[in-house]
């Protein structure tokens, strides 16, 4: 968000992230973006809430945040030199006087392969402790950088993120980034 150039504020979202079954990566994402924005929004008087949330499928399975290093072992020999996708739901939701007045929603979804390492490297990764509070057990804006060996599509939606889509959804409501980006801040 920073990098828009507009003021913002990280309230976490106390949400159940339990996929529900039956529907699409991207009907879950979005679902889970849409729940975190309008807890957030309840506590608002006036705001544009952005609330995301990130999920990796892999064969046809979600993979969500692992309980503890087993499972997070579990789910990265699942990736292990395969290929998966990421998907970002995002929803903003504009709050006016309490309301919840108008509101968009969207998934991005990014396709990521794994190089293959050995059950070591990925105990290695794991002992970082990096893996604990990702979807699909890495983050490849750190550590994880060393298990991926290709990226098509928005690597800013691997990191959690989609940079770009979320700006063309603040632009559709007037909300234009960059505003108050000067060459004196970089």
């Amino acid at each position: 968000m920073a990098l828009l150039g507009i003021p913002f504020r990280v309230i976490p979202a106390d949400i159940d992230e339990t996929p529900p079954d039956g529907r699409s990566p991207r009907e879950i994402a979005v679902n889970l973006a849409r729940e975190k924005a309008l807890a957030v929004a309840r506590s608002e008087q006036n705001a544009v809430v952005i609330g995301a949330d990130t999920i990796v499928v892999c064969g046809g399975e979600v993979l969500g945040k692992p309980r503890d290093a087993e499972e997070a072992m579990e789910m990265l020999r699942r990736l292990n030199g395969r290929e998966h996708q990421v998907f970002t739901g995002v929803a903003l939701l504009e709050v006016v006087g309490g309301t919840v007045v108008r509101e968009q929603d969207d998934a991005v979804c990014t396709r990521v392969w794994f190089r293959k390492v050995d059950d070591e490297h990925l105990r290695r990764y794991i002992a970082t402790g990096e893996p604990m509070d990702k979807a699909g057990a890495y983050g490849a804006q750190g550590y994880g950088s060393t298990l991926i060996k290709r990226i098509e599509g928005c690597y800013f939606n691997v990191v959690g993120l989609p940079v770009s889509r979320v700006c063309a959804m603040l632009e559709a409501w007037g909300i234009i980034p960059l505003q108050t980006v000067s060459a004196l801040d970089m």
